[in-house]
């Protein structure tokens, strides 16, 4: 008999194990072909997740860089270059080949752009003055590897970053050893009494003129007593933190000397024991011509002129120094990152603002009522016991410390990192 039904069982057994055998190794084929296939999907996509990883810290970089020098400077065209200065830096950094690769100083695959906006949310590009900058990486492409396979030979990601200045802090980390007294009542809602723009004594040359009480001067033991750590203190040696409610110690005495010495550091003048690589100078030194003086009520005198909020233009002021930053034919020592000595914003103090009509004569408590930022308006005219140290409340200057709870403040703040509203990338 002939065809399969004649066939013998052992020959029919034989033939279909045999087919068994043959699709089980179809089978087997296939799923080693889809482990393999898997295995390379998560080899890539973990290989891209380093890649955006290490994009994002780029981002955030940059982002902060550029936050920080429009901060500084007011200038978004020096933000800019901030940002690409510092993101092609963070770009070259060990272990980040990739990304260098496919940054190439602005010729490979990644396209980095910088925005500015004058709100957080919504983001809104435009505002060349921000304070917020984002930072958009796009276009990093990575290749593949045995998910290739499958037919997808590389990936793309990107990655954005916003930074920009916190609520103002209730923690300053640099303080200066002078105490602005202002009014409790006030608040800091409004500024506890000081008024924007505007002149203010940050210390007396005459005996009595001070607030704080008989034999005190706004000055602030801060880190130790004594004229000496005062002087370094001036100059801006003082590292520990203050807090909004601490109780601060006043310095008794006048130290006119060591108050020149310590502050006029940041005019890039030097006299006692400092020296310009340990305190540096500001890039723009302009004052006052000629220059100013203070009487025992507090008010601000330019010879015949008393100088308010309302004519402080007058003056070389915070206005002028601004714009100066943010031009560099217009500095008078070059920064550190152009190779000079120079600091931005060296002239511009975060002052702890007190109740000091909770002072009495020599060593006293003061209540620390918040922060403000003053610019110095000129050097420390000192003669003989003269030394009025005279200021213009701003509205804002860049500090160490920690923000308080409110989402926007005037006064002494951080630059920092904050979720782009408008992209999963940050």
């Amino acid at each position: 008999m002939g065809g399969a039904a004649g066939m013998p069982l052992r020959n029919r057994a034989s033939r279909a194990l045999g087919s068994q055998r043959g699709i089980a190794l179809v089978l087997v084929v296939l799923a080693l072909t889809a482990l393999l296939l898997m295995a390379g999907l998560a080899l890539d996509v973990s290989h891209a997740l380093l890649g955006k990883t290490r994009l994002q810290n780029t981002v955030d970089a940059a982002a902060l860089a550029a936050a920080k020098t429009l901060d500084q400077t007011g200038s978004s065209l020096l933000a800019t270059a901030e940002a690409l200065s510092a993101f092609g830096s963070n770009a070259s950094a060990a272990g980040n080949q990739e990304l260098a690769a496919g940054y190439a100083q602005g010729a490979g695959s990644i396209r980095v752009t910088v925005q500015y906006s004058s709100t957080l949310g919504p983001f809104t590009p435009g505002a060349a003055a921000g304070p917020y900058v984002r930072v958009i990486a796009t276009g990093f492409n990575l290749p593949t590897w045995l998910a290739q396979l499958g037919g997808i030979t590389q990936t793309t990601v990107g990655a954005s970053a916003v930074a920009g200045p916190s609520a103002t802090v209730v923690t300053a980390c640099n303080v200066v050893p002078l105490v602005a007294c202002g009014d409790p009542g006030a608040g800091a809602a409004n500024l506890w009494g000081y008024t924007q723009n505007a002149p203010a004594v940050l210390k007396y040359a005459a005996s009595g003129s001070s607030q704080v009480g008989p034999g005190n001067y706004q000055l602030l033991r801060l880190g130790g007593s004594g004229a000496n750590v005062v002087r370094q203190n001036l100059a801006g040696d003082y590292s520990s933190c203050a807090t909004v409610g601490d109780s601060l110690s006043t310095q008794p005495g006048n130290a006119a000397g060591p108050t020149a010495d310590g502050l006029n550091t940041r005019f890039g003048q030097y006299s006692g024991p400092l020296s310009q690589s340990q305190y540096p100078p500001d890039v723009v030194v302009k004052g006052q011509s000629p220059a100013l003086t203070a009487d025992s009520s507090g008010n601000v005198w330019q010879g015949s002129t008393r100088i308010t909020a309302a004519n402080i233009a007058l003056l070389y002021d915070y206005q002028n120094y601004s714009g100066d930053l943010g031009n560099s034919a217009s500095y008078d020592y070059q920064p550190v990152s152009a190779g000079g000595p120079g600091v931005f914003q060296r002239r511009v103090l975060t002052v702890p603002i007190g109740d000091c009509a909770a002072g009495s004569g020599g060593t006293n408590s003061i209540p620390l009522l918040g922060f403000g930022c003053f610019f110095m308006l000129q050097p420390v005219n000192q003669n003989g016991s003269s030394n009025d140290v005279i200021g213009q409340f701003v509205a804002g200057c860049d500090t160490n410390g920690t923000p308080g709870p409110s989402p926007s403040g005037v006064g002494p703040h951080l630059i920092e990192l904050y979720r782009d509203p408008d992209s999963g990338d940050s």
